[in-house]
């Protein structure tokens, strides 16, 4: 079973259609080339400020959720609508993902689990925490390809987080993030590459475009891992777009050979989510 995946890496802007209009240019070009799904960035709408949450929030079912349903629809994919500021009905705000699947109906929605809070001394300082609340539920969704994974930037740091998805059975996990120009470049790909051979899945990272005039700057260089650790294709800092085919067959093939995850030894230690 192969799925082709479309991953872009658009700039963001200040002008929440302009960012849509975007997308929907990098959708109509991506549908051309026959893929399954689509993978936008994390705050593709917003600027990635924690100022700007609560002011570009939106309720569930709202505009930009709507259009994003339609593109789904429209071009018959699966899209994974990078992330989005959420505020719920109590007016917490949430960095949220959603899928859509090819109907243009809703099968998932992620809240990032784990605020980016973090003062590496004299080179970055965030703390989304001042502004957004975490979410608390591990997010796997159902297509006819099997099984895929969602979390969102920060969350990807945690390794309790990647084998509680493939343990409900993810065989690709799909991560928006826009790691800056401190930890990009340190650990972005250090990243993705151990959570593949970790879990020996698929491992999808979906950047913002670099953007040398906003106060923070995303490093880029969006990704696709194998499930063996194998950078299958990356982008640079530029704006763009990548089509890559997964095959899940790889997966079955890497955990037949390679059986970590048969060989735990939960006879002495486990991992569940409440």
């Amino acid at each position: 079973m192969k799925i082709k995946a479309a991953i872009i890496q658009m700039r963001v802007d200040e002008d929440k259609q302009k960012n849509i209009d975007t997308a929907n240019e990098y959708l109509k070009n991506a549908v051309k080339e026959g893929i399954d799904i689509a993978i936008l960035p994390e705050m593709f709408c917003c600027p990635y400020e924690t100022p700007n949450f609560p002011i570009y929030a939106e309720r569930e079912g709202g505009e930009s959720y709507r259009v994003m349903a339609n593109f789904a629809k429209e071009y018959g994919i699966y899209l994974v609508a990078g992330s989005m500021p959420e505020k719920d009905e109590n007016n917490h705000i949430f960095n949220t993902s959603y899928v859509f699947n090819r109907k243009g109906e809703k099968i998932a929605k992620h809240r990032k689990m784990h605020l980016f809070d973090i003062d590496v001394a004299g080179r970055q300082r965030f703390k989304e925490s001042d502004t957004l609340t975490a979410g608390n539920e591990i997010t796997v969704f159902d297509t006819e390809f099997g099984k895929i994974g969602l979390c969102i930037c920060y969350d990807i740091r945690f390794p309790e987080l990647s084998r509680l998805m493939v343990d409900q059975g993810a065989k690709v996990i799909i991560v928006p993030g826009a790691f800056n120009m401190t930890t990009g470049p340190a650990h972005w790909n250090v990243l993705f590459r151990n959570r593949s051979l970790d879990n020996q899945v698929f491992m999808i990272g979906c950047a913002p475009a670099r953007d040398l005039s906003a106060s923070y700057t995303s490093y880029g260089h969006s990704i696709a891992v194998s499930p063996w650790g194998e950078i299958v294709q990356q982008l640079d800092e530029k704006e763009g777009y990548m089509i890559v085919e997964l095959n899940l067959q790889q997966v079955e093939k890497v955990r037949r050979e390679l059986p970590l995850l048969k060989q735990r030894r939960n006879d002495l230690y486990t991992l569940k989510s409440l």
